[in-house]
């Protein structure tokens, strides 16, 4: 109460010399020097949150004999739009792809926007401003059955075991958010980089796709351990997702279990794999008031560690022992990860590469959370691979917490060196048919 006579006669004083704008913003000058001692340096509310210029400059190559995004490691936002094609000829499908590469290599690049006269509209959507950091942006596509099916000039080149994804015994799948002629995968280490490509590439491809949906997606960054190592991230059930996945960096195991290649399959796709999309939704109000005892039983691992429940003190890079605990007295003969991989010798051609998001979708009508895992994978047979794995984990107790509603199957073009074009492949063997 001493200083306050004071203070009101420097507002007196401000006010009649520099006007209300001049005293506001001297004041404000004031309060900062009065909170930190330094002169209107501090951060406001205004401000944007700081990037980091080693992660905004990461760039991951768009080039190479598959494509980027799939053993790439992932980011932290990731998106997957699938989109009906609209071309009447073999011609206007290679226009399509050969604009297509183009976006891609420069989004995935970065750089300056190009300008343009003022009286029309501008190039980009401005989203993330007039120079573009390629923020370690990956750009995956693939294509679905329907495309194959609804064009004679495509005739007979269908990858062998590409197909429209039918319904399971727990699927409530909405037509709305199902199957494509053509998806994109988008990967990148923030959500406006993703979005940015995505409206690019809607804003200079809509002669050719009509965007049909796409689910946003995200990965809760991990503090790493102490040996260095990072933990594989938490799905929205509260448990680690990836614990056992293959190693991506293993060359020639992701040339056995991803990459496309054998005499069943079109030359033109060797090189690429096949994408299953799945949107799960998971009912995490009825899982959180689920006994922690049963949750870790419907999966098989510790919740805390992700350790699987036959080596409780471990940690999730722990390989359970099931020949040595047949009766499932620890680890439940249907619990989640012995169904999915039940490490036998017949069940190896099985193993997938799954490079899954968490999404959230606001509120459903009912008043549930609208939550739930953009689930993706890949694999050289889609059959052997996620199907066969489906199958197993048909039935299983995990079925009463999660719904899948939405996705579809793809093939991901094989990937191409500087001066080609996604699709390339496919288009020579098209015009040889």
């Amino acid at each position: 109460m001493q200083d306050q006579a004071p203070r009101s006669a420097l507002r007196r004083n401000l006010l009649k010399g520099l006007g209300i704008g001049g005293a506001l913003g001297a004041l404000g000058a004031l309060r900062l020097r009065a909170q930190d001692g330094s002169p209107g340096n501090a951060p406001n509310v205004d401000d944007a949150p700081r990037a980091h210029a080693e992660t905004a400059a990461q760039r991951v190559p768009f080039h190479g004999p598959h494509q980027a995004g799939i053993t790439t490691p992932r980011p932290a936002n990731g998106l997957v739009a699938a989109f009906d094609v609209v071309v009447a000829s073999l011609d206007d499908f290679e226009r399509m792809m050969r604009l297509l590469t183009r976006r891609a290599e420069f989004l995935t690049a970065g750089g300056p926007v190009a300008g343009r006269d003022p009286k029309l509209p501008p190039t980009d959507s401005g989203l993330l401003g007039p120079v573009i950091s390629p923020n370690g942006l990956t750009i995956t596509v693939g294509l679905g059955a329907s495309l194959f099916e609804k064009h004679d000039w495509l005739a007979g080149l269908k990858p062998a075991r590409l197909q429209r994804m039918t319904q399971f015994p727990n699927d409530a799948l909405d037509p709305e958010i199902c199957h494509g002629d053509l998806s994109i995968q988008i990967c990148a280490n923030l959500q406006d980089t993703c979005i940015y490509a995505l409206r690019d590439i809607v804003k200079n491809l809509s002669e050719f796709l009509v965007l049909r949906w796409m689910i946003e997606g995200f990965v809760p960054p991990v503090l790493p351990a102490a040996d260095g190592s990072t933990p594989s991230a938490r799905n929205f059930l509260g448990f680690r997702d990836g614990s056992a996945n293959p190693d991506a960096n293993d060359a020639a195991l992701m040339e056995r279990m991803v990459w496309t290649h054998g005499p069943d399959e079109p030359e033109w796709a060797h090189g690429g794999s096949y994408q299953a999309v799945r949107v799960i939704r998971n009912f995490v109000e009825r899982w959180d008031r689920t006994p922690l005892s049963e949750q870790e039983r419907i999966f098989g691992r510790v919740k805390a560690s992700g350790a699987p429940l036959d080596a409780p003190g471990g940690t999730e890079h722990d390989t359970p022992d099931y020949r040595a605990d047949p009766a499932g007295r620890k680890i439940p003969p249907d619990a989640h990860i012995r169904l999915a991989n039940p490490r036998r010798p017949e069940d190896a051609s099985s193993l997938i590469l799954r490079r899954p998001f968490n999404y959230s979708r606001g509120a459903q009508k009912n008043g549930q959370l609208d939550q739930g895992l953009l689930f993706i994978c890949y694999q050289a047979d889609l059959e052997a691979g996620f199907i066969a794995v489906q199958n197993r984990l048909n039935g299983e107790p995990l079925e009463e917490y999660i719904k899948p509603v939405g996705g579809g199957y793809f093939f991901v073009l094989p990937g191409i060196e500087p001066g080609d074009y996604l699709g390339s492949s496919l288009v020579t063997a098209a015009r040889r048919n």
